[in-house]
């Protein structure tokens, strides 16, 4: 039953600036590309037509539950598809074991998908009602929940401010710590509630909800998106081959900022050429059927020769 209602899910997700992604990859049919965060396939169903008969695509995710609706979309290409069930940050490695050493192009979309999104029991979502876990990968042991009883307000407070930029994170916090002093906060509902309590009532009926930033902060924390996003920017330019192609979108400010900063670094360093000068966002029409998009950002580069 979960995984014909998740495929239903996936074969209406659409992928943010497709068109874009093709356009700065540029794949061949020879070409070898990684899709390093595939998802449930959305933009690998974009890109393997232009990889047959001999070019090879690398589908990697940590999400096993997307992981197997990917494979489904994509199986009548398993022929130029291999799928691995994996953390981007360890892509050097994957790589290896799939015998290669570099690579034509590699593809990164860190923002969540609407299979994930659209299931409640991933708790990713505080608009609905679901468990705080909100783990990519359903065999770590750390949860939301986890890191809301655990940590101490220092620790939380930290993890708002840097990962979610919550201004109101003092008062979130100190909210936190009283409730679950009393009643464990267990549901992403009972989180989000007691977030709408906490910050003052002007901030209540913005158009972005007051626990957006919050569960943004928990969901980076539970997966320790930051220092993988770090971690595979340092080792990309080695893994790409000479004119091999990078594209990266990204759907908040602190990842956009690692990622340019890793371009500039990489510019002036001589292995990069820019073929973004400013990060390209997802036109009108496509926010209008797509919203989910709004806030996506693009930045691609060249590997020098």
């Amino acid at each position: 039953m979960f995984l014909v209602c998740s495929f239903m899910i996936a074969a209406v997700h659409q992928p943010v600036m497709a068109k874009e992604v093709l356009h700065f990859l540029n794949p061949a049919a020879t070409s070898v590309i990684v899709d390093a965060t595939v998802g449930t396939a959305g933009h690998s169903l974009q890109l393997v037509p232009q990889l047959i008969p001999n070019g090879k695509l690398i589908a990697i995710d940590r999400d096993c539950q997307a992981l197997e609706v990917a494979q489904q979309r994509l199986g009548e290409f398993q022929s130029v598809v291999t799928m691995v069930h994996g953390d981007f940050r360890q892509l050097s490695e994957i790589l290896k074991q799939q015998g290669l050493s570099q690579v034509d192009g590699i593809l990164f979309d860190l923002g969540m998908s609407s299979f994930q999104l659209d299931c409640a029991e991933r708790g990713f979502s505080f608009l609905k009602e679901g468990p705080l876990d909100m783990r990519m990968d359903s065999k770590q042991s750390t949860t939301a929940a986890a890191l809301i009883h655990k940590l101490s307000a220092a620790e939380l407070h930290l993890i708002l401010r840097t990962f979610g930029e919550e201004r109101f994170a003092r008062r979130i916090v100190s909210r936190i710590i009283q409730e679950r002093g009393q009643n464990p906060i267990e549901t992403t509902t009972q989180l989000a509630q007691l977030i709408s309590r906490a910050v003052p009532k002007s901030a209540r009926y913005q158009r972005l909800h007051p626990a957006t930033r919050t569960f943004q902060a928990l969901r980076m924390a539970v997966n320790d998106e930051g220092a993988a996003l770090q971690a595979v920017l340092e080792c990309i330019p080695s893994l790409l081959r000479p004119k091999g192609r990078l594209v990266v979108i990204s759907f908040h400010s602190i990842e956009d900022r690692m990622v340019k900063r890793a371009l500039v670094h990489g510019i002036h360093a001589g292995w990069w050429t820019p073929l973004t000068k400013k990060p390209v966002r997802p036109s009108a029409e496509e926010v209008t059927s797509n919203p989910r998009a709004r806030s996506a950002k693009l930045r691609a580069a060249q590997r020098c020769a």
